[in-house]
C-alpha cells in the first residue's frame, strides 16, 4: 500500500487538454476545489472535515510500467490539494484475481471513496459492485469506460480507447502503410484489445490488414526479438502501433537493429522521454497521449466534491482525457512536462 499526499505544486494549467470542454471543466474543478494557489497553505489536512476523508485507489498498474507513475503523481498532488488521504495499491503483475482481492480488501476497510481501473469488467465487476452496495462511491479510471455506469460508478475519467486506436489508424493510413502490427503488451486487457480493434477498423477502410503481436510487458529484450522476428518473417510490414512505451522502446530498437528506421512507420500510445526524443528526431511518427496525470488527479477532486455535495459533472458521463497526438512539432514542448512526471 502506498500513502499519498506529498507537497508538489499542481501543474494542471500546463496540461493543455485537447478538447475545449475538458479544459474548461478542469479549470472549474481546480478553481472550485482548490482556490487560489497563492492562498493555500500547502499542507495536507488543513480542513479538519476533509482530513478524515480516505480514498483508496486500486489499479492494474504494474511496477514495470512508467505510465502509472504519472497517474500516481496526479493522485499524490490531488491528495495534497484537497487535504484528503489517498492510498494506492496495485498487483505486482497483470493479475485480475489479485486485483479483485485488493479491491475486496479496500472495500472491507470502508474508505470514503474508491478509484479503480477496470481492464476486465467480468473479472472485477463483482468486487466493484460490492463497494457500491455498501455505499462507497466509485470512480473508474483509465480502462472500463464502457462498463463504468453498469457497475454503479458515479463517473469515469479516461480515454475513449476505440476512438484513440481508430485515430491512430487514420494517421498511419495517411502515411501510406500497407501492412501493420498492433503490438500488445497485455493481451486480455479489454482496453488494449479495444485499441487494436479501433486501429484495425480504421485501416480496414483503406484495405490495410492488421496483425496483433503479443509481447511481454516485463521483458523488453523478448519484445525486441519478437518484433524483429515478425518483421523478418514478413518484409511487407511497414507500420506498427505499440500500445504503450514498454512496447515502443523495444520496437524502435528492433527497427534500429534491422536498419529499417524510417522505412517502417512506428507510432505508440503514451509518452516517455525516450519516446519523445524519437518523435522529435523523426524515428517515431507520433504518440497518442491520454494525459494520465488527469486520470489520477481528477477522481480525487470529483470524489471529494461528491462526498461533500452529492454532485458530479456530466451526470456520471465519462470525462475524456484523450486522445491527443504528439508529433515532431510538439514533442519538445511536452518533453519538459514528461521529465517532471506530469505527461
Amino acid at each position: 500500500m502506498r500513502l499519498l499526499g506529498r507537497i508538489v505544486p499542481p501543474m494542471l494549467t500546463a496540461q493543455r487538454p485537447h478538447r475545449a470542454a475538458s479544459a474548461v471543466l478542469v479549470a472549474l474543478l481546480v478553481a472550485t476545489a482548490c482556490g487560489d494557489p497563492a492562498q493555500r497553505s500547502g499542507e495536507p489536512g488543513t480542513d479538519s472535515a476533509r482530513a478524515d476523508l480516505r480514498i483508496v485507489a486500486v489499479t492494474h498498474g504494474v511496477s514495470a510500467n512508467p505510465f502509472w507513475s504519472v497517474v500516481i503523481n496526479g493522485l499524490d498532488d490531488a491528495a495534497r490539494d484537497m487535504g484528503v488521504r489517498v492510498e494506492y495499491q496495485a498487483p505486482s503483475t497483470f493479475d485480475m484475481v489479485t486485483m479483485s482481492e485488493l479491491i475486496d480488501a479496500a472495500v472491507a476497510s470502508r474508505p470514503d471513496g474508491l478509484v479503480v481501473s477496470v481492464p476486465d469488467p467480468d473479472a472485477l465487476g463483482a468486487s466493484i459492485r460490492a463497494a457500491v452496495a455498501v455505499g462507497i462511491p466509485v470512480i473508474t479510471i483509465n480502462s472500463g469506460g464502457d462498463a463504468s455506469a453498469s457497475l454503479g460508478a458515479v463517473a469515469h475519467v479516461g480515454q475513449a480507447e476505440y476512438d484513440a486506436g481508430f485515430g491512430g489508424g487514420e494517421r498511419l493510413a495517411e502515411a501510406g502503410v500497407h501492412r501493420v502490427l498492433c503490438v500488445n503488451q497485455e493481451v486480455g486487457n479489454a482496453s488494449l484489445d479495444t485499441r487494436c480493434q479501433g486501429l484495425s477498423d480504421a485501416l480496414a477502410e483503406h484495405g490495410v490488414p492488421v496483425e496483433v503481436l503479443a509481447v511481454e510487458l516485463a521483458d523488453p529484450e523478448d519484445t525486441r526479438q519478437r518484433v524483429a522476428g515478425a518483421l523478418l518473417a514478413d518484409a511487407t510490414i511497414d507500420g506498427m502501433l505499440t500500445l504503450g512505451t514498454t512496447g515502443a522502446e523495444p520496437a524502435l530498437a528492433a527497427l534500429q537493429d534491422l536498419g529499417r528506421v524510417g522505412d517502417v512507420h512506428l507510432a505508440t500510445f503514451d509518452l516517455s522521454t525516450s519516446v519523445l526524443e524519437a518523435i522529435r528526431d523523426g524515428e517515431i511518427d507520433f504518440a497518442i497521449d491520454q494525459q494520465q496525470y488527469l486520470q489520477g488527479y481528477l477522481p480525487v477532486v470529483l470524489l471529494t466534491l461528491y462526498i461533500e455535495t452529492g454532485t458530479v459533472p456530466g451526470g456520471g458521463l465519462a470525462l475524456p482525457t484523450g486522445p491527443g497526438f504528439v508529433t515532431s512539432e510538439t514533442a519538445q514542448q511536452v518533453m519538459d512536462l514528461t521529465s517532471r512526471g506530469l505527461r
